[in-house]
């Protein structure tokens, strides 16, 4: 059972998510790198796009305005018309990075507020896709001497 203090900041999120998602038609979740007991990196995602009949949008370890900038792009771009699909490289104007999309096979232990926007259950979750960026040499996080910042695995991470 929930605390009533847990339960007032969830129904004072979802009333942030919902306000967002009316104005602007998606918003971003930004999560900081966990600490010593639940470390992790910092990611971002999107809450929105799933009703636009898109999947939502994650990133590992970017800085919030990076994040913002890339998704809210991104979402931009979808709205327009545009479908990212799987497996396919991306380019961001802002970036030299090489961009692919993946997709996240089961998006239920990240994008937690999106599952609960969408009353998902853990058996049939929001649609997701991980943007992974390469390396300053252009390696991606599965190449051998990959050296940038910790992008798990699409499905090997859990919030």
């Amino acid at each position: 059972m929930t605390s009533p203090a847990i339960q007032a900041w969830i129904d004072q999120d979802d009333e942030l998510t919902r306000a967002a998602v009316r104005r602007y038609g998606w918003r971003i979740i930004y999560v900081y790198e966990g600490n010593e007991t639940d470390p992790g990196p910092a990611f971002a995602y999107t809450v929105g796009l799933y009703g636009l009949g898109h999947p939502e949008l994650l990133v590992f370890s970017v800085p919030p305005e990076v994040a913002g900038a890339l998704l809210n792009e991104l979402g931009e771009q979808i709205r327009a018309g545009e479908n990212l699909l799987p497996q396919r490289e991306i380019s961001w104007a802002r970036w030299s990075r090489r961009m692919i999309t993946e997709q996240v096979p089961d998006s239920w232990p990240v994008l937690l507020e999106a599952n609960r926007f969408y009353r998902r259950p853990p058996f049939d979750p929001v649609s997701a896709l991980q943007l992974t960026y390469s390396d300053e040499q252009g390696r991606f996080p599965d190449h051998p001497g990959y050296d940038g910042p910790e992008q798990p695995r699409p499905g090997q991470f859990y919030a």
